[in-house]
């Protein structure tokens, strides 16, 4: 996140609205709740996480090991149970 000055962005009486509550400090808008994204979305993050836990299940079906993907994955056994076991 980044620091924007007021000026630059909002219409001057919006600016000594504000002003009337905040003199020269720091305030945070938050986005509004329809537009906020859910974590790793913007980064892509949640897909990978999602991909990853897809082969997970696949390779316990083949005959893979908890422990085996434990390791390989480098996860806990709860981890990788949590995994293999939810449903989708």
């Amino acid at each position: 996140m980044n620091y924007v000055n007021a000026k630059k962005i909002l219409p001057e009486h919006l600016v000594k609205e504000i002003q009337q509550y905040v003199q020269g400090g720091f305030i945070y808008i938050p986005s509004q709740p329809e537009t906020r994204k859910r974590w790793g979305e913007k980064s892509g993050y949640r897909d990978r996480i999602k991909r990853r836990n897809m082969t997970i299940k696949s390779k316990y079906l083949e005959g893979y090991t908890k422990d085996d993907l434990a390791k390989e994955y480098c996860l806990s056994m709860d981890s990788i149970h949590k995994i293999i076991y939810k449903k989708i």
